[in-house]
């Protein structure tokens, strides 16, 4: 079911905030940005972030109805069955349900958290900070080519079938290491973000997020 009022998504451009605003945009909901770019330092942006998530974290979604939403893969899911014309899921039941779940779960918690580690090293070790975001970046790499390997037949992640998955990749490849080594080492991958970038409802969100790229 649907619900009126506008999504307020805590934003900072490039961020894991573009996914929300690209699953919104999916499901041509009404949709409000707040600009928190500099949430990861003191300062007003982290202040203002701080009084709807504790966590201070992107993306979170203040919902119409005033309630607070994080994590990428609960709103996915949150708003796939709020909009489920717009087809971020497999329906449950479905032949794909299944697979569409694992992929879902296993992006959000293998790959995503290799960047809350990787992004900021000296926050959890003393010691060389570096050799964290080096260990994290190539632990990375190896996720993606395992990635490649289970999503090597289809135009989508899914096969035929668009979902939510295909944002995931969209945004993702723009971070490290970057849209040149997807296409050089997991070219099935980098494919499906060449196809989701031209998707119409997708295009205004990636421009506004990854401009280089545009």
């Amino acid at each position: 079911m649907e619900h009126a009022g506008s999504y307020t998504v805590f934003s900072v451009p490039g961020w894991g905030s573009a996914l929300a605003e690209a699953m919104l945009a999916l499901c041509s909901a009404p949709v409000r940005i707040e600009d928190v770019t500099g949430f990861d330092r003191p300062g007003g942006a982290r202040e203002r972030l701080l009084k709807i998530n504790s966590l201070g974290q992107v993306p979170t979604l203040l919902l119409p109805e005033g309630s607070v939403m994080t994590e990428s893969a609960a709103i996915a899911l949150l708003l796939s069955e709020r909009y489920p014309q717009a087809g971020l899921a497999p329906a449950p039941g479905t032949p794909l349900r299944s697979a569409f779940l694992r992929r879902l779960i296993w992006i959000a918690a293998n790959i995503y958290p290799t960047f809350t580690y990787g992004d900021y090293p000296e926050r959890w070790v003393s010691a060389d900070p570096m050799s964290l975001k080096s260990a994290t970046d190539r632990y990375r790499e190896r996720l993606w080519r395992h990635l490649e390997s289970d999503v090597s037949a289809g135009e989508w992640v899914l096969g035929a079938e668009f979902s939510v998955l295909d944002v995931y990749i969209a945004v993702m490849t723009h971070w490290r290491p970057g849209r040149s080594w997807f296409a050089a080492q997991c070219p099935c991958l980098h494919a499906i973000a060449a196809r989701a970038d031209d998707h119409p409802l997708l295009q205004v969100v990636l421009r506004r997020n990854f401009p280089s790229s545009a």
